[in-house]
């Protein structure tokens, strides 16, 4: 017997839960299957956990910082890092258990089961079969892991076990510079563990501005050693592993892989569908509609891999759904791309990427060496660069390493999304003394570009003295 359900959801993660609630606005007839452990991976091996370790971290390096303000005795103060990694645990499973609530009380529309598609309209799970008008494909992704490292064991961690430590060693490789890799290198560099850092890129945390990643690594080389544009090989050294890249050769206790993320795919039979796939087996796809190709499937969040990040695959659930219970498919415009990293300095990107302007595009910097508010909270580094049109000095992108960049991509998101000009942003107030006057010298700097009458606020310039600016 065959069950006929309106919508059939692939995975109770973040874009499928966010499809689930939305049909279910509709209909009764939705049933969502997943495979392996519900509770999403923000909430169980990703944002959550990845910011409570870091918060936790930074709390002792800040300790560091104690002495600077006149206040003794900061570097006596030790972590107990078995409680620390309790903490971050407790937190996750509170966490966890808020998205555990969307799937309770579904009862029989809810299904613990790997799927398989048997076509357009159908799909198996444990010798059943179930057939939907649409098909919503939410089924996430799981971290890289290279089959000859694999054969290393527990001497191999992900995101996935990294969480579930009860310790943490003296010497740790990251293998992976990313945004989760930089984010735990330093959480763990700050509590006491000897880090050496690696990625096959010649750049960290996927900047593309080159000022600006060559004053985030200045600034993050002071904490832990990174080696990039190198091979890695690991190979197991006693009790732990060796970790060969180069002419460089380290042991360590243990190794964090974070070099990407793998899309759910092996087991969904998309070859069924009848549309080509490309060399990865994904098929083609509308990041506007989510829609595959012209079938009544979308695909949504980390398993089309178009942008993994929670706000996105947020918005894919809600687009799949909106357009699964629609005629015809409607094209949502996206938002303004945003990504951030959450070490210190913090890192941002927003709209354009430097790697994709214009020759004409107007830049702005400011330097947060000397800024007067990050001088008084002992947090003055990094660099922020600002991107405009040449045309008409409409905001375009930015990349920075910044304190509180993750405040600072905000206030810039909102410009860009709303088409605001260089000028219009510096005719808003900038308080004093706060951060943000940095990313307003930035803007200066773009200012004095382009024409402007003087009588226009915008041009009122800076002090160019420390404690004004």
């Amino acid at each position: 017997m065959v069950t006929c359900w309106d919508v059939i959801i692939i995975g109770a993660g973040s874009a499928g839960l966010a499809a689930l609630r939305e049909v279910s606005k509709e209909t009764d007839k939705v049933l969502i299957i997943n495979a392996g452990q519900y509770g999403t991976t923000c909430a169980r091996v990703g944002c959550m956990p990845s910011k409570v370790l870091i918060e936790s971290a930074r709390a002792l390096h800040d300790c560091n910082k104690l002495q600077g303000f006149g206040i003794p005795g900061g570097q006596q103060i030790v972590a107990d890092i078995p409680a620390m990694l309790r903490h971050v645990r407790d937190l996750r499973d509170h966490f966890v258990s808020g998205t555990l609530q969307a799937t309770e009380g579904l009862g029989e529309r809810s299904i613990a089961g790997r799927a398989k598609l048997l076509g357009p309209d159908t799909v198996e799970v444990a010798d059943q079969t179930y057939r939907a008008r649409r098909i919503i494909i939410a089924s996430g992704s799981r971290p890289v892991m290279p089959a000859a490292w694999q054969e290393l064991g527990e001497r191999v961690w992900t995101t996935d076990t990294l969480f579930e430590q009860q310790a943490l060693p003296p010497r740790v490789a990251v293998i992976g510079l990313g945004p989760i890799g930089l984010e735990m290198a330093q959480a763990m560099a700050y509590l006491g563990v000897q880090v050496h850092a690696f990625d096959k890129s010649d750049t960290i945390a996927g900047i593309s501005d080159p000022q600006v990643e060559k004053a985030l690594r200045s600034s993050l080389e002071k904490d832990f050693s990174i080696h990039t544009g190198v091979d890695v090989r690991l190979t197991q050294q006693g009790e732990g592993v060796r970790v060969e890249a180069g002419d460089l050769s380290v042991d360590v206790d243990r190794v964090l892989v974070a070099v990407g993320r793998r899309p759910n795919i092996d087991s969904l039979n998309l070859e069924c569908l009848g549309v080509p796939l490309d060399d990865h087996g994904m098929p083609p796809f509308d990041p506007a509609t989510t829609q595959i190709a012209d079938l009544p499937i979308y695909i949504a969040g980390d398993v089309n891999h178009h942008a993994p990040i929670l706000h996105e695959a947020a918005d894919e659930g809600y687009i799949a759904a909106h357009n699964a219970l629609a005629d015809a498919p409607t094209a949502f415009p996206r938002r303004t791309p945003m990504g951030i990293v959450f070490i210190e300095p913090g890192v941002a990107f927003i709209g354009q990427r430097f790697a994709e302007l214009e020759p004409d595009a107007l830049i702005g910097e400011a330097s947060f060496a000397t800024q007067g508010r990050a001088v008084a909270a002992q947090r003055n580094e990094g660099l922020m660069r600002i991107y405009a049109r040449g045309s008409d000095a409409v905001l375009i992108g930015a990349e920075m390493c910044v304190p509180a960049a993750e405040h600072m991509a905000h206030l810039l998101g909102l410009a860009i999304s709303e088409g605001l000009t260089v000028r219009q942003v510096l005719r808003m107030p900038f308080y004093h003394p706060v951060l943000e006057e940095g990313l307003r010298s930035a803007l200066r700097k773009i200012m004095k570009q382009i024409p402007c009458d003087d009588t226009d606020l915008a041009r009122c310039g800076e002090f160019r003295i420390q404690a004004l600016d």
